[in-house]
């Protein structure tokens, strides 16, 4: 195998699992070991910073002879949980494919951005090239928001598998809590109880038809409409019970020109005047790049030109961005995010490797 393969192969077989996904995961401190021996060997400058206690982030760098410009190139370690899959951390290669927990998202990324770091290190360039291989990105992202804080750089590369496609927007989100409440009373006194799960009935409506109004409205061109969801309810204390509360979370996706200031307004027309209080319980905002900034054109010129893509999902180039590091996403080909079945392709780590370097060679020269 080659570098990267077998680089990324020893980082899947490390176990990473977000404990704040499932409390039985370990985190990310033995992928962290496993990626700074490997930099160590190649004569990069390690440093290991805890973003959290006990959530390291690996801070890679391939120092240049002064006067160029910064790369910075971005992915995370921690992986969700291992539900269903029959063998997560074996690594196993079967032609092209290497599987196993986070060899999609992202390990096998995080490996291709330390191989170009350690060739850049090999052209000795004027400019730095950084890898920040950081915790968290599954929950709250608490890795790059201290990588943001304290980050200088010209530029960025966010690594999530992109299938060698360029990203240059994403969707941010808002998720939101409400809390309705009743009265309670035991089932054979309706003169005394009030039903707090069918108080929220009118807020469910009101969710179905703010979906729709926002999927009818203007889209984005590479991300279409915002979007919302209910996502979990709870209520009730017992059978014979009228419930004294019920609690709903959801969710609203967002697209570029959103804000959350507008979440705040459409999640208190949705309470209107039901007996509620509610929260925002975390945001992220979408991200965009203009086109006209440089290492959209350097990447997508190194890449063959690839389509230019908005994501679904989150990820952490909006806090690159948000922290006035141009960035876009570029990242391999492969399957099974979150999936019982999950692959990278090595061939496709050998190409992404390549661009890297190559970006690095131009812009750090």
């Amino acid at each position: 195998m080659s570098g990267v393969a077998e680089l990324a192969q020893a980082l899947v077989r490390a176990e990473s699992i977000n404990p704040g996904v499932d409390p039985a995961g370990s985190g990310e401190r033995e992928a962290v070991r496993v990626a700074a021996e490997w930099c160590e060997l190649a004569g990069l400058e390690v440093s290991v910073v805890e973003a959290a206690p006990g959530r390291p982030n690996l801070i890679v760098a391939a120092r240049g002879s002064g006067g160029g410009r910064t790369l910075l190139l971005n992915g995370h370690l921690d992986t969700v949980g291992v539900a269903g899959m029959a063998d997560p951390f074996s690594g196993l290669v079967e032609g092209d494919r290497l599987y196993g927990r986070g060899a999609y998202d992202m390990k096998g990324a995080v490996a291709a951005c330390l191989v170009a770091c350690g060739r850049a290190h090999e052209l000795g360039l004027q400019g730095d090239v950084v890898v920040t291989a950081v915790a968290d990105e599954e929950v709250a992202s608490v890795g790059t928001v201290a990588v943001a804080a304290s980050a200088q750089a010209d530029a960025g590369i966010v690594a999530e598998p992109t299938e060698e496609k360029l990203g240059v927007a994403h969707r941010g989100f808002a998720s939101f809590r409400i809390r309705v409440a009743g009265r309670a009373a035991h089932g054979s006194r309706p003169d005394l109880g009030i039903d707090a799960i069918a108080r929220t009935g009118p807020i469910l409506t009101r969710i179905a038809a703010l979906d729709l109004e926002l999927r009818d409205g203007d889209a984005h061109p590479l991300l279409g409409t915002g979007s919302v969801h209910a996502s979990l309810i709870s209520g009730g204390q017992e059978y014979s019970s009228y419930p004294a509360s019920c609690e709903l979370e959801a969710e609203r996706r967002t697209v570029p020109g959103e804000t959350d200031e507008d979440v705040a307004r459409e999640v208190a027309d949705l309470v209107g005047d039901v007996d509620a209080s509610w929260e925002l319980t975390a945001t992220r905002g979408p991200f965009a790049i203009d086109a006209a900034e440089q290492i959209v054109e350097v990447v997508a010129r190194h890449a063959g030109e690839p389509e230019r893509i908005g994501l679904p999902f989150w990820t952490d180039a909006a806090l690159l961005q948000g922290a006035g590091i141009p960035t876009v996403l570029f990242g391999p080909c492969g399957e099974g995010a979150h999936a019982e079945v999950e692959w990278v392709s090595l061939e496709s780590l050998e190409r992404c490797v390549d661009t890297y370097v190559a970006v690095a060679a131009e812009l750090c020269a």
